[in-house]
This record gives structure tokens, sequence and C-alpha cells, in this order.
């Protein structure tokens, strides 16, 4: 017996795809840089906060009309959860398959989005290049292989 999705394109299944998710990301991303609660987020929309965590996730698709609905209340244009989409796609692609896009799509924690709000209020070109730069050197020298969780615990120490 086969399933009702096996051979269809994406287009035909309900299931979220790589955009699915990477428009959860970016309403996370929105909801925390204005300090909104999931629940603040469903009540402006007349969902409940479950909803809000599902189209997070990527779990459930946005459609047309709830992302016109996201935009107003979140003050922002639809586009916005669109932007550096192409990106995605394209690491996607280069790796050959959407599963190992995982590296670069995947579930980003609450300091790291805490980080790149923080850094897009940074004004200053060459501040911002300093930062990154650092970021990166950092990055770099990490050790390979190293579980987040072995990260967390050595600079819980400090």
């Amino acid at each position: 017996m086969t399933s009702a999705t096996e051979g269809q394109s994406p287009l035909e299944t309900k299931n979220p795809t790589l955009a699915d998710q990477h428009v959860g990301r970016k309403l996370r991303w929105r909801r925390q840089e204005l300090k909104l609660s999931q629940q603040e987020l469903a009540d402006r929309l007349g969902v409940t906060f479950q909803q809000i965590q599902k189209y997070e996730r990527g779990a459930n698709r946005v459609s047309a009309g709830r992302l016109f609905d996201l935009a107003q209340a979140l003050e922002t244009r639809i586009t916005y959860f669109y932007e550096g989409l192409d990106l995605v796609s394209a690491a996607a692609a280069r790796r050959g398959a959407a599963e190992d896009a995982a590296d670069f799509t995947g579930q980003i924690d609450k300091e790291a989005v805490d980080l790149l709000i923080a850094f897009q209020k940074i004004e200053d070109p060459d501040v911002r290049k300093s930062i990154l730069a650092s970021v990166k050197k950092e990055a770099r020298q990490a050790p390979a292989g190293k579980s987040r969780a072995k990260v967390k615990a050595r600079s819980s120490k400090s």
C-alpha cells in the first residue's frame, strides 16, 4: 500500500517545505524583536498560541490571508517573511538535498536570535564589520565536533 503523498510534488502536498520553515523563523524573529509573547500575537490574530507555535516551527503552513494578517500584526511587509529565502534554497541546492540544508536552516536558539536583533540595531558599518570578524574568528577556532551542550556547559562556568 502506498501513501497518499508518495510520488507527488511538494505543491501537491500539505507538508511544510523549506520555505514554510523559513517563514516560520522570520515570524519568530519579528515577534521577538517586538517583544511580543506567542499569546499576545495569538490574541492579535484571534488564534491560539499553539497555532503560533506551529507556524514558528514550520509545522503548519501559513496561508496567504494569514500571512497578510501576520504582517499587519507584526508591523512589517509581507515580503519581510521571504527575505533571505533564496539563500536557503541555494544552500540546499548546492548540498544536493533539502535534508542536508538542516545545518544552515535548522532551529536557531534564542541567543542567536537575540544576537541577530542586537546586531541589526548597530548602525556603524565599521563596528558591524569588527563584530562579524570577531564572531567568525571565534567560530573557526571552536573545536570541530564539539556538541552544543558541551559548549554551553563550558560557557556557563565563566
